[in-house]
């Protein structure tokens, strides 16, 4: 083939439009396709079995239509010494003088023998097949383990204010989709390997046997190229459509299933299954979309090389008329390959509309992976064991959001080792944002949270967060056995330490006279419990870790009165040489605190003690008034402010 021809026709131009949107992830810089390139290279053997199978068995087609060419021409040539005879073995001499004994042998046998070295090039192509596939397999297994565990600690490691800027439906497609996006990624890229290599042989073995039909496969390859320079934008926007769809599928579901007692109390079960409905409508709608697109590319190829090959059948007399071997051989073989080309190029096909269609998921792998727009858990720092003295909140000052209005304006707040330190207010005042500075899942805008005159921001945050005892309203129990739930957090207590902490709780009545006592199911979240005994297993397992700092968090805001009593009576006894911070509502639980703030719009406007605020006669003793006339709606006997 004459270099004027290559470059009149341009082959690598158009093999370099057809390979371009398979070859761009190797490039590509985003996380995730960086994220695929450093765990393949962290299993070079893996992959370099997957490769090396896959060039061998490509050797050994080439091989296979290279003995299918001497068969067909040993069986219709008139020449006795038709082997040794060929062109391709006059720079070969020691080839050619095996090949002169072998033309000494009856050409049945000869012909029985080549078949016999195709066979058994095929067997060999068959078992790179398998080979390729198992570590093509195992690779992608094992990105696929380490990605999700990868997504899994990613998720974890974000900061309370950036994950929960999620909707819980887009974490759980994050960590459930990203191992089989990967996966995927990687059987893509494994068959785009093969077919590489395939190519290469058949095009090989078709410019050998004739540059000017080659012209043919070339044509077919760039009409394919531009079917799918139309169809891939379509298929790349459809299926990122598709995604959308799906994930806000998945995140109604969630909700759905989360908020199933608000559905049923509401009488919103209809709205919601007509909405669900709907979003499934939008997904078949985009499915059959995707089905019509995604359809047209296979049918295409398999037309193009019929019609290829019955020109090919017209023109190859002309072509391989003066040829040494003959008219049928050459015809065969140049068939059988450009049949086999088709096969691959009907692949690449299929390769580029599945890489199309998986673009969206690895878009959504970049926005997790991605760092621009997070914020994660600090780590490292000073490990804390001990409170000695003091928490102090410093002019501290929290936004949650730029655009809105301050949660805390220059809060001064001193909770002395062993006190307790009550918060009230109206809601929305600021009482539940100081405790989620303290617990550490928001960082002051403005201020110093010091431990022990220690910047918070110093200490590693785990070792202070392990030291803490928390009590919210929003109680989360998991669906595992009562006694696991009260130790979450203390896996090495004991079942006596688990019961005793029950008891301070006053939830080891409850716990005793169910069946199965501490080893009973509560349900997904603690379905089958009741308010206030979930806020008592919640209790219970703040006090099993003994700790530093309890934070009281409308602790007993799910209770009844006598329950109230009984587990207010608890966490007296616990205050007692303990540091404690309560946030309440109801204010009767708070008289005995060593110190109440009272909060409004951010600020501290009154602190002191029950008796002092009430002599003050302010705003707490307007709420204390507010809340004993609640529980006495008869003619109050006596001094309204007396405790």
């Amino acid at each position: 083939m004459s270099k004027s021809f290559v470059q009149r026709f341009s082959i690598r131009s158009t093999l370099g439009k057809l390979l371009r949107p398979y070859l761009a992830p190797l490039l590509d810089p985003s996380p995730a396709a960086r994220l695929i390139r450093q765990s393949a290279l962290r299993q070079w053997k893996l992959l370099a079995v997957s490769v090396g199978s896959g060039l061998l068995g490509s050797l050994g087609e080439g091989g296979t239509l290279g003995i299918i060419f001497l068969a067909v021409g040993l069986m219709t040539s008139k020449s006795s010494h038709y082997l040794s005879q060929l062109p391709v073995l006059q720079g070969l001499p020691w080839l050619r003088g095996l090949f002169e004994q072998v033309d000494y042998w009856p050409t049945p046998m000869v012909f029985v023998l080549l078949l016999g070295m195709a066979v058994g090039l095929q067997l060999l192509v068959s078992f790179c097949t398998y080979i390729n596939g198992v570590a093509s397999g195992y690779f992608g297994a094992r990105l696929s383990r380490e990605v999700t565990a990868l997504l899994n600690r990613r998720i974890l490691s974000l900061s309370y204010a950036c994950a929960s800027g999620y909707r819980v439906g887009d974490l759980l497609d994050y960590a459930g989709n990203a191992g089989n996006t990967v996966q995927q990624q990687i059987a893509l890229a494994n068959q785009l390997i093969v077919n590489i290599f395939m190519l290469a042989i058949y095009l090989a073995v078709l410019i050998a046997i004739s540059p000017w039909l080659l012209l043919v496969a070339l044509l077919l390859a760039a009409a394919l190229a531009m079917v799918q320079k139309v169809l891939l934008p379509r298929i790349r926007s459809n299926s990122y459509d598709a995604q959308l769809v799906n994930v806000e599928i998945s995140s109604r579901i969630t909700e759905n299933i989360q908020g199933l007692r608000l559905l049923h109390s509401s009488g919103g079960l209809l709205a919601a299954a007509e909405t669900y409905e709907g979003l499934l409508s939008e997904s078949e709608r985009v499915s059959r979309r995707s089905a019509k697109l995604s359809s047209v590319v296979v049918p295409l190829s398999s037309l193009l090389p019929i019609v290829a090959i019955a020109l090919i059948a017209g023109v190859s007399v002309v072509v391989f008329a003066n040829r040494a071997s003959g008219v049928l051989p050459s015809l065969v073989t140049f068939v059988l390959a450009l049949q086999r080309l088709n096969i691959r190029i009907s692949g690449l096909a299929s390769l580029a509309s599945a890489y199309a269609s998986s673009t969206a998921q690895v878009a959504r792998l970049n926005t997790i992976l991605g760092d621009d727009d997070k914020q994660f858990v600090r780590t490292g720092g000073v490990a804390f064991s001990r409170l000695q003295y003091s928490v102090h909140l410093a002019d501290v000052s929290l936004r949650y959001n730029p655009e809105l209005p301050p949660a805390l304006n220059q809060i001064d707040l001193v909770i002395p080792r062993g006190q307790t330190v009550a918060l009230v207010g109206a809601s929305g005042a600021g009482k539940s944002s100081i405790a989620d500075l303290l617990v550490g899942l928001y960082e002051p805008t403005a201020g110093k949270i010091l431990i022990d005159g220690q910047d918070l921001n110093q200490l590693d945050l785990a070792s202070w967060q392990q030291q803490l005892g928390v009590v919210s309203q929003d109680t989360f129990l998991f669906n595992a056995s009562i006694a696991a739930n009260i130790a979450y957090g203390s896996p090495q207590a004991q079942r006596s330490a688990i019961e005793a902490a029950a008891r301070m709780a006053q939830a080891a009545g409850f716990i005793e006279a169910l069946s199965d006592g501490y080893d009973t199911l509560v349900g997904e979240r603690g379905y089958r419990l009741s308010g206030g005994q979930r806020q008592r297993l919640s209790l219970a397992r703040a006090l099993l870790r003994k700790p530093q700092l309890l934070i009281l968090d409308e602790a007993t805001s799910a209770l009844d009165s006598q329950s109230e009593r009984l587990v207010q009576e608890a966490i007296e006894r616990f205050e007692r040489g303990h540091t404690v911070l309560v946030i309440a509502h109801r204010l009767s639980t708070i008289v005995n605190a060593d110190l109440i703030c009272v909060l409004d719009h951010g600020q501290i406007i009154e602190r002191g003690r029950h008796g002092q605020l009430l002599e003050r006669r302010g705003r707490y003793a307007s709420l204390w008034q507010q809340q004993i006339s609640q529980r006495k709606p008869l003619e109050i006997v006596g001094n309204p402010y007396a405790t």
